[in-house]
């Protein structure tokens, strides 16, 4: 009776730890263009702890519904809406086993897309200028809409630029490598990101043959409220149309040039001239002066005139200001700039971004791991970028298993680490 008594016990004790540890992440995929829920539409639990497994998959009800199992509630997972050629995501934190999640309608080409602002920074080292092209482009279709396609954003680049590094990022998401590919005609590349509702800001790194003095003669493909060039201060700028630009005064290190309402075919050519690099800690004093990583309002008693707005008045770049000199959050910083790649960041980055979401783990401004934990987080969002990629066809079946290999040994060590902190 005694020993009865003890087995059934043990199997209580067994049946409730498999419940408390097996659960149903549960949520509703809804249409935002239709404003109905999204039927029959299939929704893909992901295991970040493992890599990206896919843990359950399943597919909405009439009323866009879906349940799946969720084993491990005490660690990351994310769901993933895949629709007409876009994916949409929403992370299920430990401790969460709920995901609402809204999908759109695509299409090819929306009259409703506008660029809100195109920045350059320019350094110099020997005989290489290097560049990042940073754009910001927002969809306002009415109803929503995302533009799915080969080219859904396309850029045009100097004569001769090389491109080290690629990265889009979509609303209130992650950065992504995205290579643009070349299009027809000479110098323009076209991006396959597609554009969801809302701001999607892509990078582009690249470098040039440099002389100690070059003429950049940007030609846009889209109008955007606001173009800017940043370089530092140690380098010479002059611009053909000089009326055209305005300088955003009180940058230390720095020297940024600003254009409002720039336009495809406008002339906006301009001369740099000796050498330098962006001051590392300008991305720390713009992210402050701007309310943080997402970009918070500034107070700003200049006087009117330029750029330099009425006191009181809303500055049109406050959003922009860390944006501009610290490079997006996913763009290279300071005297690091030069070709990161891969391996690198695996070892440095944990550079935060602007949205709330986790840190970005791509080409990324090196940042020393302080812990296991942001070394856990970047991991882990390494290996969020690495799906990705394999799913865009950007890197091969070979080349993604043996990158999720060593990504997985090293987030077990870091989970392990993280379990005994």
């Amino acid at each position: 009776m005694r020993t009865n008594t003890m087995m059934k016990v043990c199997c209580a004790v067994l049946l409730l730890t498999a419940m408390a540890a097996a659960q149903n992440v549960t949520g509703t995929v809804r249409n935002g263009t239709t404003g109905k829920p999204a039927a029959g539409v299939e929704v893909v639990l992901l295991d970040l702890s493992q890599g990206m497994n896919e843990a359950a998959k399943t597919k909405t009800d009439a009323e866009g519904r879906f349940s799946m199992p969720m084993e491990g509630g005490q660690v990351p997972h994310l769901v993933r809406v895949s629709y007409q050629n876009a994916s949409y995501f929403k992370m299920v934190p430990p401790g969460t086993s709920t995901a609402e999640i809204q999908i759109y309608e695509a299409a090819k080409k929306i009259d409703a897309l506008a660029g809100n602002v195109n920045v350059i920074r320019v350094q110099a080292d020997g005989n290489t200028m290097q560049v990042i092209e940073l754009y910001a482009v927002r969809n306002d279709s009415r109803p929503p809409r995302t533009v799915v396609g080969d080219s859904t954003f396309e850029v045009v680049l100097p004569e001769g630029a090389q491109i080290d590094t690629a990265d889009a990022q979509g609303p209130n998401g992650q950065p992504v490598s995205n290579v643009p590919t070349p299009l027809k005609e000479k110098n323009h590349y076209g991006f396959s990101f597609p554009l969801r509702p809302g701001e999607t800001r892509f990078q582009l790194a690249y470098h040039l043959h440099y002389s100690g003095n070059a003429v950049i003669t940007p030609r846009l493909a889209h109008a955007f409220d606001h173009f800017v060039v940043v370089l530092p201060a140690t380098m010479g700028f002059e611009a053909k149309n000089a009326a055209q630009f305005r300088p955003m005064p009180d940058q230390q290190g720095t020297n940024v040039q600003v254009v409002t309402n720039a336009r495809p075919g406008q002339d906006l050519s301009f001369r740099v001239s000796g050498q330098g690099a962006i001051p590392e800690d300008q991305t720390e004093a713009a992210q402050s002066q701007s309310g943080g990583a997402t970009g918070g309002t500034q107070n700003d008693s200049r006087p009117g005139g330029g750029l330099g707005p009425p006191i009181d008045a809303p500055d049109p770049l406050a959003k922009y200001k860390w944006w501009v000199l610290g490079g997006l959050g996913i763009a290279l910083t300071g005297g690091a700039y030069m070709l990161t790649r891969r391996p690198a960041a695996l070892a440095t980055t944990g550079a935060s971004q602007t949205s709330a979401a986790a840190p970005a783990a791509s080409a990324s401004a090196p940042v020393a791991i302080s812990s296991g934990n942001a070394l856990l987080e970047a991991m882990k969002e390494e290996l969020f970028q690495l799906e990705i990629e394999r799913q865009q066809g950007a890197i091969t079946q070979e080349e993604y298993e043996k990158h999720k290999a060593a990504l997985d040994q090293t987030l077990q060590r870091a989970l392990s680490r993280a379990t005994r902190v």
